[in-house]
Formats: C-alpha cells, sequence, structure tokens
C-alpha cells in the first residue's frame, strides 16, 4: 500500500501504535519466556504481525520503526529484537532466501538474545564497562539461548543453530549460498545484528548515524564486498527511512521513502540552515539534484520535536 496509510491523523497514531504495541508485547515475552504460554507460537504470531506491517507500506513501517528505535519507551533488548527482525526480513526477500530460511532467520533475529534480556538493558542504561560477570554473560549468551529457547518448546533446528551461531563472525570467504544453511543464516544475522547495534543509541555512547554504520560494516574486517552487507544496503539504503541527514546547503532532513539508488532518497527538509524549524516541512527528491545529501546525523542530533504525521502527510503518492 502508498503512504495512504496516513491519510489522517488518526490513522498515523494507530499505525504508530501497532509498531508500538508490538515492541511492547515482544519485550513482554523476551522479559518473561519461562512464563509464556506457547512461546513459539507467540514468536510466529509477532513475525507475521510485523510481516503484515511492513506490507502495508514498507517506508513508512522503517520510519515508525527507526524513530521508535531511537526514542523506545521499552527496553533496549526488545527494540533491538525488532528493528533486527525487520532488517533480516527485508534481506531475506532481497536474497530471495526460501520460506523455510526466511522464516527461521527472522525468529532468530526476535529472540537471538533471550538469554541476556535484563543485562542488554543494563548494559545500554550503565556508562561504565561491563565488569567481567556481565562479560561471561555476553559470552554465553548465544548457546545458552538456543537452550533456552529449546527448553520452553522450540523445536525448528533452524532458529536453534541460527541463535546458537549468531556471534560467530566468519572468516570464511566462502559464497553465501555455498555454506550450510546455520552458518549462512547466523552469518547474516551477525551482520545485522552488528549493524543495529550501531545506530542504537546508549547511554555510554550516542548512536552512530546509519550512513556510517553501514559503511562500517560494509568496508570492515572480515566483510569487505560481503554480500549480507550489499543486501542490506539495497534494503534500506545508506539512510533509511525515519533518519536525519545534512544537506549540502546546511538544511537539516529527515528520510522519509528510499528510491532505487541507496543514496539518493525522498527526504522532507525540518530545519533551516539557522537550525530554525521550518513550518512547513518542504518536500526534496535528492535525485533531482540539489541540494545533495552531504552526512547523515544521530537521532540526539536533532534537538526540535517534529510533527511526523506532517512530514509524511507530505509523502502521500510521493516517489523518490
Amino acid at each position: 500500500m502508498n503512504a495512504t496509510a496516513v491519510q489522517n491523523q488518526d490513522e498515523y497514531e494507530d499505525l504508530l501504535s501497532l509498531w508500538s504495541d508490538l515492541e511492547s508485547g515482544l519485550g513482554i515475552i523476551l522479559g518473561s519466556p519461562d512464563s509464556t504460554q506457547e512461546f513459539e507460537q507467540r514468536v510466529r504470531q509477532y513475525d507475521h504481525w510485523m510481516r503484515a506491517l511492513l506490507e502495508r507500506d514498507t517506508d513508512l513501517g522503517l520510519y515508525l520503526l527507526f524513530q521508535l528505535a531511537t526514542n523506545s519507551p521499552v527496553g533496549y533488548s526488545a527494540s533491538h529484537a525488532l528493528v533486527c527482525a525487520v532488517l533480516c526480513h527485508l534481506i531475506a526477500l532481497d536474497l530471495g532466501l526460501p520460506e523455510s530460511e526466511h522464516d527461521s532467520l527472522v525468529r532468530a533475529a526476535l529472540t537471538m538474545n533471550i538469554a541476556m534480556t535484563a543485562l542488554q538493558d543494563e548494559l545500554a542504561e550503565q556508562t561504565e564497562k561491563p565488569s567481567a560477570t556481565q562479560q561471561n554473560g555476553i559470552r554465553t549468551h548465544a548457546v545458552k539461548g538456543a537452550m533456552m529457547l529449546g527448553n520452553i518448546g522450540v523445536t525448528n533446528a533452524l532458529w536453534l543453530d541460527t541463535v546458537a551461531l549468531h556471534h560467530e563472525e566468519s572468516q570464511e570467504k566462502t559464497a553465501l549460498k555455498d555454506l550450510a544453511p546455520a552458518r549462512r543464516l547466523a552469518h547474516i544475522l551477525h551482520v545485522v545484528d552488528r549493524y543495529a547495534a550501531m545506530i542504537s543509541p546508549r547511554k555510554s555512547r550516542e548512536g552512530r548515524s546509519a550512513t556510517d554504520s553501514a559503511r562500517t560494516i560494509v568496508t570492515g574486517a572480515n566483510n569487505e564486498n560481503d554480500e549480507v552487507s550489499r543486501a542490506l544496503v539495497r534494503a534500506v539504503g545508506l539512510c533509511p527511512p525515519g533518519t536525519f541527514v545534512r544537506m549540502e546547503d546546511r538544511r537539516v532532513a529527515v528520510v522519509m521513502r528510499r528510491s532505487s539508488e541507496p543514496n539518493l532518497p525522498l527526504v522532507a527538509i525540518v530545519l533551516s540552515e539557522a537550525g530554525a524549524l521550518l513550518k512547513p516541512p518542504k518536500l526534496h527528491r535528492t535525485a533531482n539534484g540539489n541540494p545533495a545529501i552531504k552526512s547523515a546525523l544521530t537521532a540526539s542530533a536533532m534537538h526540535e520535536h517534529l510533527n511526523h504525521y506532517l512530514i509524511l502527510r507530505l509523502g502521500v503518492n510521493a516517489t523518490a
């Protein structure tokens, strides 16, 4: 569906609430897996809910997701899991993964940190380095997470193996298609996990801009020319919807929609070169020429309160 999902303020608020409810519900089952009845079925339901929201309007879904992720009212762990699941879903579509692998990958993304949900939330709030006990929790959470999932009724072996392996950084140069399925999915999840962690703010540091994070992933050690990294950039662009950019004329914009070119999205210019709020914001297709995007910005660089409904209304029936 096109941007008709934001035809009025009520529809925008409803859609934002659906994403927020999805994130909150996920946080509840990740925080209390032992007391969640039919845990595997609940995860499948959240997966289907997420995909249905993205099918309504993928760019709008990404916009709301990135806004939620940088201003999340729930724990970091649930927000991170949802961002990773969405990115894995889009990469799976881009790579044409078989349905069984696609499903296992997304569900592994939703549950990969289940053995350290509380610890992950703690780490996001603390400014000091992890203690020895915390470091041990980080080091062992992947294998422990797979064991926990098995103990609470998850029977899908590919899902469990992907969780167990997702922190093992591949040193291989083997083509993705030639890897064993669990290794293939674990490598995709590892790349996505790193990217999502980079863009997320924590007390100890600001989140990095999405562009900086994407470039680090694409050009980083052992990932040079990696096909997963390229698929990630194709899927969401160098500047995904919902992230902020500075234009060459020093004005600030928020990305609204992707285009066929990863670095030429549709944006709404929201701040003047002097930093004053533009009322109304100005729609700009970067593919049509100047001003071009000069750099990406972190969400913390935006101090003005924006009316996201009005911004998204600019993009109704617009394409980049």
